[in-house]
């Protein structure tokens, strides 16, 4: 497994996210969503993770997770996208990568910069296109942290910590911080931890 910069420990967030090999894409129809999911829920449960916010989009995916063992957040993720991978290779009838290379990881540990990066993570299908609604995406934990769906891959005590009305968040997702904006609100923050300004 690829050595990593980012230490994990119980805890601590991680801003987890890839892409496809080459762009190309990591979800070819609406069951592939719906298997990674369920994937999540699974190894959430067995490695003891908890999902924050998620976006799972054709090409790419974020996820903002919480490790809440001992055990490296790492490993359990190496073994799920590993295993995704593998059923989607059987599946279509392909071999090889799927990934473009192992698993992106930041630590994060600024609150502000936690809800900036849920914003951003869920705002990510609507500002890519994908949909012309922020609410009409089904692989994002949006809908559960607005109350408008009851699914379980959410933190409810982390969300209603910051906004226990569903209507708050919707507001703080909706107002005019664009894509482009969060993004280069992150690229400042790698900044900082390259200088040493903020914490790992």
């Amino acid at each position: 497994m690829a050595k990593r910069n980012v230490v994990f420990k119980a805890g601590r967030y991680f801003h987890i996210y890839n892409r496809g090999a080459g762009k190309a894409k990591i979800f070819f129809e609406e069951d592939n969503y719906i298997y990674l999911l369920k994937k999540i829920k699974e190894y959430s449960a067995k490695y003891e993770f908890s999902v924050i916010a998620y976006s799972l989009m054709p090409n790419h995916f974020h996820l903002l997770l919480r490790q809440d063992a001992e055990q490296s957040l790492n490993i359990a993720l190496g073994f799920m996208f590993n295993a995704y991978t593998k059923a989607i290779n059987k599946k279509y009838s392909r071999s090889g990568t799927l990934f473009e290379g192992s698993f992106k990881s930041i630590h994060v540990e600024d609150a502000k910069y936690l809800m900036e990066l849920c914003r951003y993570i869920h705002r990510n299908p609507f500002d890519d296109g994908l949909v012309k609604n922020i609410e009409d995406w089904k692989y994002s934990n949006y809908l559960e942290w607005i109350n408008k769906r009851n699914g379980s891959l959410i933190d409810k005590k982390f969300r209603d910590k910051y906004f226990p009305e569903g209507k708050g968040y919707q507001t703080f997702v909706l107002d005019h911080l664009s894509n482009k904006h969060v993004a280069k609100m992150i690229k400042q923050y790698l900044l900082k931890l390259k200088s040493g300004e903020a914490h790992l």
